[in-house]
């Protein structure tokens, strides 16, 4: 185990988690159909408890809060707004999330790579945030 390579891959994971939670609040309040609806928000919750559950194993190593960064939130930011002004309805949020869960889970799986010495806790809450990624994506998918 590395304390650099675990702080590392839980700022990655926290960073994640921030950019998903922004994501869906910025599109939530323009889904039509409940069901979307719902599972947005389940999956915000679920990002938002991981987030504090990163909060927390970053405090005892002693790492600070991952941030994402400014060129990516901005871009998504851009992406989002631009999509949704086209062409608004469910169909464009399922498209932006999927995209969006897709280049998370590249990501993480990245920095698992890239942080290989980092503590089994701090893996399995990449894991788990990939799965929560996919299992949104999968559960969209009809709103495409």
């Amino acid at each position: 185990m590395d304390q650099q390579d675990t702080v590392r891959l839980l700022q990655e994971c926290d960073a994640g988690v921030k950019m998903g939670v922004a994501a869906i609040a910025e599109v939530l309040d323009q889904v039509s159909s409940q069901e979307l609806y719902r599972s947005l928000s389940d999956c915000k919750r679920e990002h938002e408890y991981l987030g504090r559950e990163l909060q927390e194993l970053l405090s005892r190593c002693g790492g600070e809060s991952g941030q994402p960064s400014p060129v990516a939130k901005g871009m998504s930011w851009l992406k989002t707004n631009a999509k949704m002004a086209a062409s608004p309805g469910d169909a464009t949020v399922a498209d932006l999330m999927t995209d969006g869960c897709n280049l998370g889970v590249k990501t993480l799986r990245r920095a698992l790579n890239r942080y290989p010495e980092a503590d089994a806790l701090a893996r399995n809450v990449a894991e788990r945030l990939i799965h929560t990624e996919d299992a949104l994506t999968r559960r969209i998918v009809p709103f495409l």
